[in-house]
């Protein structure tokens, strides 16, 4: 439950004692700030920033690529320019026919007459020249009819926006210079009375853009008048005004669409992490104590089917492995000041002791109880040593390839001479075949050398240490089996803890009971299982006594 009675959310930082249950006090700084989010704040979170405008960024892109190449209008230019040379040519035939019927000069009342009968376009502007090249008369077809078209405010505004500042950049003024439709004829009649057809067209001072067509007249080869046609573009800015103005209503709406979008996107990936890099660092500060102490709780997105759900699966699990070996190097201070303590006070009590003594016999007994705690002293300092180093030897050193078989077998040479010394014997049981595995092979054999010792130093002169290997599918079996009074029922589940030794009488103190805890975190380093368990006989009563003790290593393959 949080502080003001509502339960913990799992997103919340908690503070507390209890890592386990999950119970404590929600870290008022983070829900206050949580409550008053809203979808994100972009204004704290620069990788919600860079998802909205590189989203928006496409879009801005595809719509000025569309609005710049302007295809329509180039399409509806083109069209009207063809257009006007195929009306150029249909009144040029009216007048070829015209001089074919009647032949005779075509002059300037008969070229009038001829158009005046022709039908011209509306919006277009025919003229008809004499051969010596002088503009015998000129006709204007009836006004174009209204393109009705809705109103274009926002292309309006942006055309306006962009000519006010190219305007002021370059300083450059309107075209005027082609700004009549009768300067075009007048540069096309040479050509034109030469027998050329020709079309030009020019921009006008208001910006749009004028056709002109020159059609020469020719009747047996001879050229005897010239037609041309001018125009403007008959409503096309019209309808590509129109056209303009759909494409920005429609890329406004998109931009909304995927604003909106971009910033529930940005919500869901830019709120967990900051939530899980303030809870990250609200455990730096409190590292560097700048806070009151407490546990930190990474928020739990597992429920998140992506990378940010198993980055914080990861976290979650980071932050419980460092708890747990906090919590373990705790204990483990705890376990070196007590074991410590023992031999301590046994050389405290014999070095007093000894300032009491009188006879020599009393003294030497004393020195030899200062001598075997000194090097109790000294053994346990040594494997406390190697048991803290442990952890990071297991990280820093490189795994390899190798083969179990012959590292056990080099084992077994050794370590048998120093059984059959004792007068126990030693038997193995390897496969003929290599078995490969991919671990530390020193650190290995370091945990079967400390089984089969073990194995033996239980074992008495007529008893018999075995130890076999056997592959299961994808794990191989390790077994140290001997004969001797095997391990108390009371112990099996305590022989793998620190410090914990079961011994006989007379090896009391030789040893410091760290050697099946170290062999447990190997073993457990490489993916495999350590267990101990009795020998006892087929079918027998399990609280009958023990034939000896079987450790069994499991290794994955």
């Amino acid at each position: 439950m949080g502080k003001d009675g509502r339960p913990a959310r799992s997103g919340d930082v908690i503070l507390g004692e209890d890592w386990t249950s999950g119970e404590g006090l929600v870290d008022p700084a983070l829900r206050a700030s949580r409550d008053r989010r809203g979808l994100v704040s972009l204004n704290r979170s620069p990788l919600a920033r860079k998802i909205i405008l590189f989203n928006l960024l496409a879009l801005l892109v595809l719509a000025g690529g569309v609005l710049f190449l302007n295809p329509f209008r180039d399409t509806l230019v083109t069209l009207r320019g063809e257009a006007l040379v195929n009306e150029a040519a249909l009144v040029s035939d009216v007048f070829e026919a015209v001089a074919a019927e009647a032949p005779g000069p075509m002059d300037a009342a008969r070229l009038s007459r001829v158009l005046e009968g022709v039908q011209v376009p509306p919006g277009v502007e025919a003229f008809a020249v004499a051969a010596d090249g002088t503009v015998a008369a000129r006709r204007m077809g009836a006004e174009p009819t209204a393109i009705a078209t809705r109103p274009t405010p926002i292309v309006d505004t942006l055309t306006g926006a962009w000519n006010g500042v190219r305007n002021l950049v370059s300083g450059a003024e309107p075209d005027a210079a082609a700004a009549d439709g009768f300067a075009l004829v007048q540069t096309l009649l040479p050509a034109a009375l030469k027998g050329e057809g020709v079309r030009i067209d020019g921009r006008a001072a208001d910006g749009g853009r004028l056709f002109a067509v020159a059609q020469p007249v020719t009747v047996n080869g001879q050229v005897l008048a010239v037609v041309a046609l001018s125009g403007d573009q008959a409503g096309i800015d019209l309808l590509v005004r129109s056209e303009r103005e759909q494409v920005l209503l429609i890329f406004i709406v998109s931009l909304m669409v995927s604003f909106g979008l971009s910033l529930v996107l940005a919500s869901t990936i830019a709120n967990p992490l900051s939530d899980l890099a303030a809870a990250a660092e609200l455990g730096r500060d409190r590292d560097a104590r700048k806070m009151a102490p407490g546990r930190v709780r990474i928020p739990d997105l597992a429920a998140r089917p992506d990378e940010i759900g198993r980055l914080s699966v990861a976290m979650r699990g980071m932050v419980t492995a460092l708890y747990d070996r906090i919590d373990a190097n705790e204990q483990f201070a705890a376990d070196v000041a007590h074991e410590i303590k023992n031999p301590l006070a046994s050389l405290r009590s014999a070095v007093g002791t000894m300032r009491l003594a009188k006879r020599d016999d009393q003294k030497n007994k004393l020195l030899d109880v200062i001598e075997h705690d000194v090097r109790r002293l000294d053994r346990l300092v040594s494997d406390i040593s190697n048991a803290s180093r442990l952890d990071s030897e297991l990280v820093k050193e490189e795994e390899e390839e190798f083969n179990l078989v012959r590292t056990l077998t080099n084992i077994a040479e050794y370590l048998g001479q120093q059984a059959n010394e004792k007068g126990v014997e030693f038997i193995t049981d390897f496969p003929p075949d290599a078995i490969m595995i991919r671990g530390l092979e020193a650190r290995l054999a370091q945990v079967f050398v400390n089984l089969i010792t073990n194995a033996i130093s239980f074992c008495e002169d007529g008893d018999a240490v075995r130890v076999w290997a056997r592959r299961r599918e994808n794990r191989v079996l390790i077994v140290v089996e001997d004969t001797g009074p095997g391990i108390p029922e009371q112990a099996l589940t305590k022989v793998f803890k620190r410090f914990y030794s079961e011994r006989p009488q007379g090896q009391f103190g030789e040893h410091s009971g760290l050697g099946l805890a170290i062999s447990k975190q190997i073993v457990e380093a490489h993916g495999g299982v350590i267990w101990a368990e009795n020998i006892r006989p087929t079918h027998a009563d399990v609280t009958s006594d023990p034939l000896g003790a079987r450790f069994v290593v499991g290794l994955p393959v």
